[in-house]
């Protein structure tokens, strides 16, 4: 319902919960298209459109808050592309059911061939994850991955500022988030 919105202004959904239930909140992580790093403007765009979109359909009954925000440095990976974006990084994953009598694994990623996540394990075994029977899996906080995102947040001049001078990096694993237009959205 809200992804065609959100791909034509460019975006791509990450991950969409929803959390609570006296008064849910609606939880989008999302991606530039491009690639880039996306922005507080960014997650507030996205906000206004999903929650034009939700007041429209109205999926949710009675009060709700939205929440957008980046996917973050220790992101989830939820789409094959993640899985081979993040190729050479450490990451942990989680099935629904066990896979060779474990539910839990450990390690580096090595891409996915469309329908399975595949990954070096600690041992040196390597597994492929059926991407269906994923529960979670995320990216784990390293200092390779740190040194990745950081390049990829650095303009082609090599400055981490943005252009008022504000350090725009986000080592905290969070990355940027909007919560509706006046910082939260209730419905």
């Amino acid at each position: 319902m809200i992804s065609p919105a959100v791909e034509a202004m460019g975006y791509e959904i990450v991950r969409v919960a929803v959390l609570g239930r006296e008064r849910p909140t609606v939880q989008i992580m999302a991606d530039r298209a491009d690639g880039a790093l996306i922005s507080v403007e960014d997650c507030e765009r996205i906000s206004h459109a999903v929650g034009a979109v939700l007041d429209v359909e109205d999926p949710i009954p009675g009060a709700w808050t939205l929440e957008v925000s980046s996917a973050g440095i220790d992101r989830p990976l939820t789409r094959a592309k993640d899985w081979e974006r993040f190729a050479g990084h450490q990451a942990r994953a989680e099935m629904l059911v066990p896979l060779d009598g474990r539910r839990r694994f450990a390690g580096v990623v090595l891409g996915c061939d469309g329908t399975a996540a595949r990954m070096r394990l600690d041992d040196g075994s390597e597994v492929a994850l059926p991407l269906g029977e994923i529960r979670r899996a995320r990216l784990v906080l390293t200092d390779a991955l740190i040194e990745a995102s950081a390049h990829m947040a650095q303009p082609a001049g090599g400055s981490d500022l943005a252009a008022d001078g504000r350090n725009d990096m986000d080592t905290d694993g969070e990355g940027p988030q909007a919560s509706g237009a006046s910082g939260r959205k209730v419905h």
